[in-house]
C-alpha cells in the first residue's frame, strides 16, 4: 500500500527583526537585523513537529535585508519564486519571513499579483517579529509556529500576514505600533482570525481577489528594467507647493515623476496651495491620488473632485498599486505602437 507523500510547507527567507541579532539578550532596538538564516531559524522554533501535522518544511533564503531597505528587485524574486513554489502539486502553502517596517507593502503587492494564491486555493502567508532573535523573549518562534499553523489550515487561501496569533488579510494590514509585539491592526476591517494553540479560529471571509486586478501582472514586474516613479507628500497644517514643485524637478539618477499619492488630511482633503501643486502636476502628466493619513476608514469619492481617490487603500500600498497599473499601461501603450503599421 502506498504511502500518501506529505505535502510541503515552503518557508521563504528574506531577514527582518525576526533574523536580527543584539550583542545583549536585554537590547530590543540597538540590533542588527537580517543576522540569522531562515533554515537556522527553522531549526530553533521548539514544537514545529507538531503542528506540522504530517507535512513537510522545505525553506529558501530569497533575501537577507532589513524591510527597511527592501527593492523592487527583491519584490520581483520573492514574487516569482512564490508563484513557482504555489505552482507546484506538493506545495500546500508558503510562508515569507519578513522584517515589520514594510510588510504590510510586500503583502499588498503579492496580493495583487499573485491570484495563484486564491486561483489554487493555497495560502500564502506572511510573519514577522518586533523583538530580534537573539531577545530573552524573541516573539519570532511563535509567529512562525502561528504562520505554518495558518499555511496548512483547510481552506486557507490567498495573502495574509499573521503576528501575535492575530491573521490579517493583505489589504488590511498595516503596521500601527513601533514597539510592542502586537503591532499590526486590520482597522476597521477586522482581523481574519486567530491562531490560538495551533488551531485557526477564522472570524471573516478568506481574502478577495482585487477587483480591478489585471492579469500579467508578475511577469511584467520580473520583466520590467524600471519601475515607475511614484512619490508620497502629506497633507497638513501649513502645507505648501514646496515640496510637489521640488519632486517635479529632473532628477539625474532617477525616472521621471509619473505619480504622486497624496496622504490627506481627514477624507482626502488638501491645503490649497498643495491642491493647487498637485493640479499643476497633473496638468503636466502626472497621475494623483488622494488617500488619507488617517490610520482607519477609507477615502470617500466626491462628485467633481479634481483628483480620484485611492479606493480604500493607504498611501504606501496606493503607491503600489498605482506603480502596477502605469507599469501596465505602458506595456499596453508600447505593444500598441509595435503593432501599429503607421
Amino acid at each position: 500500500m502506498n504511502q500518501k507523500k506529505p505535502k510541503n510547507i515552503v518557508v521563504l527567507g528574506t531577514g527582518g527583526t525576526i533574523a536580527g541579532t543584539a550583542a545583549r539578550a536585554s537590547d530590543n532596538l540597538g540590533y542588527s537585523a537580517a543576522q540569522v538564516g531562515v533554515a537556522d531559524l527553522l531549526a530553533g522554533v521548539p514544537g514545529m513537529s507538531e503542528v506540522l501535522e504530517g507535512h513537510a518544511l522545505v525553506c529558501e533564503q530569497v533575501a537577507q535585508i532589513d524591510s527597511k531597505d527592501m527593492s523592487f528587485a527583491i519584490w520581483s524574486a520573492l514574487a516569482l519564486r512564490v508563484q513557482q513554489h504555489l505552482a507546484q502539486d506538493d506545495v500546500a502553502g508558503v510562508v515569507i519571513t519578513h522584517g515589520t517596517d514594510t510588510l504590510e507593502e510586500t503583502a499588498f503587492l503579492l496580493h495583487a499579483v499573485l491570484p495563484a494564491a486564491l486561483q489554487l486555493h493555497k495560502p500564502v502567508v506572511l510573519t514577522c517579529a518586533m523583538r530580534p532573535a537573539s531577545a530573552l523573549s524573541p516573539d519570532g518562534p511563535q509567529n512562525l509556529l502561528d504562520a505554518v499553523a495558518l499555511a496548512r489550515a483547510d481552506g486557507a487561501c490567498g495573502v495574509m500576514a499573521v503576528c501575535a496569533g492575530v491573521v490579517h488579510a493583505a489589504l488590511a494590514v498595516q503596521k500601527v505600533h513601533v514597539y510592542r509585539p502586537d503591532a499590526f491592526s486590520s482597522g476597521d476591517a477586522g482581523p481574519l482570525g486567530y491562531i490560538e494553540e495551533g488551531r485557526l479560529r477564522l472570524v471573516n471571509n478568506w481574502p478577495l481577489a482585487l477587483t480591478h486586478q489585471a492579469p500579467g501582472a508578475l511577469e511584467r514586474i520580473t520583466q520590467v528594467k524600471t519601475w515607475p516613479r511614484v512619490e508620497i507628500v502629506m497633507n497638513y497644517a501649513g502645507g505648501s507647493a514646496a515640496v510637489v514643485e521640488a519632486l517635479l524637478q529632473p532628477v539625474p539618477s532617477a525616472p521621471p515623476l509619473q505619480g504622486l499619492i497624496v496622504a490627506g488630511t481627514g477624507n482626502g482633503t488638501l491645503h490649497f496651495e498643495l491642491a493647487a501643486a498637485l493640479q499643476r502636476a497633473g496638468q503636466a502628466g502626472v497621475r494623483v491620488l488622494r488617500a488619507s493619513r488617517c490610520g482607519e476608514g477609507r477615502v470617500l469619492p466626491v462628485a467633481g473632485h479634481a483628483f480620484a481617490d485611492s479606493n480604500g487603500l493607504s498611501p504606501v500600498k496606493a503607491r503600489v498599486a498605482l506603480m502596477l497599473a502605469l507599469m501596465i499601461e505602458g506595456q499596453t501603450t508600447r505593444a500598441a505602437m509595435c503593432s501599429d503599421p503607421n
